[in-house]
C-alpha cells in the first residue's frame, strides 16, 4: 500500500528537481549591468580580431537588450561600455548602435510614458537646466558638426521619440525637443 505513494513522492521530487534546474539555468542566463561589465571586463575590443570584435558586439548588443532601462542605465554610468564603444572601428561602432539604439530609445520612451506628469516635467527641468548650461559652450569648428554616429543617435532618438511617445509625453517633453533641435541647428 505504501508503494504507490512513494512513487507518487519520488515523481513529484523528480518533476520538482527539474523545474529548479530549469529556473536557475533561466536566472544564470539572464543578463544584468554586473554580467555585462564583467564581459566588457573580459573582452577588451582593443587589438582583437574583427571576427572576434563582430561577436563581441553581438554579445553585448544582446545583453544590452535584455536589461531594464534601469539596468542598462547602470551599465552607461559604470563608463565601461563608453570605453568598448570607442575601441571599435566604425563599421562596428555602427552596427552595434544598429542593434541598441531601437531597443533602448523604446525603453526610454515607455519609462518617460510611464512616469507621472510632475516626474516628466522635473525630468524635463533637470535635462533643459543642463542642456542650456552647455548651450554657450564655445566649441572648435572642427566639433560643431555632428558626425555620422551622433547624427544616427540623433536620427533614431527622433524616430523613437515621435513613434513610441504618448500624446502626454510628447506634449511635456517638447520644452526639451525644442532646445535640442536649437542645440543642435546652432552647431551646425
Amino acid at each position: 500500500m505504501r508503494l504507490p505513494w512513494i512513487k507518487f513522492a519520488i515523481v513529484l521530487a523528480a518533476i520538482w528537481m527539474v523545474a529548479g534546474g530549469i529556473i536557475f539555468l533561466a536566472r544564470a542566463a539572464k543578463p544584468t549591468p554586473a554580467k555585462v561589465v564583467q564581459y566588457l571586463d573580459a573582452h577588451p575590443a582593443a587589438g582583437a580580431s574583427s571576427q572576434d570584435q563582430a561577436k563581441m558586439v553581438d554579445t553585448v548588443a544582446a545583453q544590452l537588450n535584455g536589461l531594464t532601462y534601469e539596468e542598462r542605465r547602470e551599465v552607461r554610468m559604470s563608463r565601461k561600455l563608453d570605453a568598448f564603444f570607442r575601441a571599435l572601428p566604425p563599421d562596428q561602432q555602427s552596427r552595434f548602435l544598429d542593434l541598441t539604439l531601437p531597443a533602448g530609445f523604446k525603453q526610454m520612451m515607455d519609462a518617460l510614458n510611464k512616469m507621472t506628469h510632475e516626474k516628466r516635467k522635473e525630468f524635463v527641468d533637470k535635462a533643459l537646466a543642463d542642456m542650456k548650461k552647455h548651450e554657450d559652450d564655445e566649441l572648435p569648428p572642427d566639433k560643431r558638426q555632428l558626425d555620422a554616429t551622433g547624427e544616427k543617435i540623433v536620427n533614431q532618438g527622433f524616430r523613437s521619440f515621435y513613434s513610441d511617445a504618448s500624446a502626454e509625453t510628447k506634449m511635456d517633453v517638447a520644452p526639451l525637443i525644442e532646445q535640442l533641435q536649437r542645440n543642435l541647428q546652432g552647431g551646425r
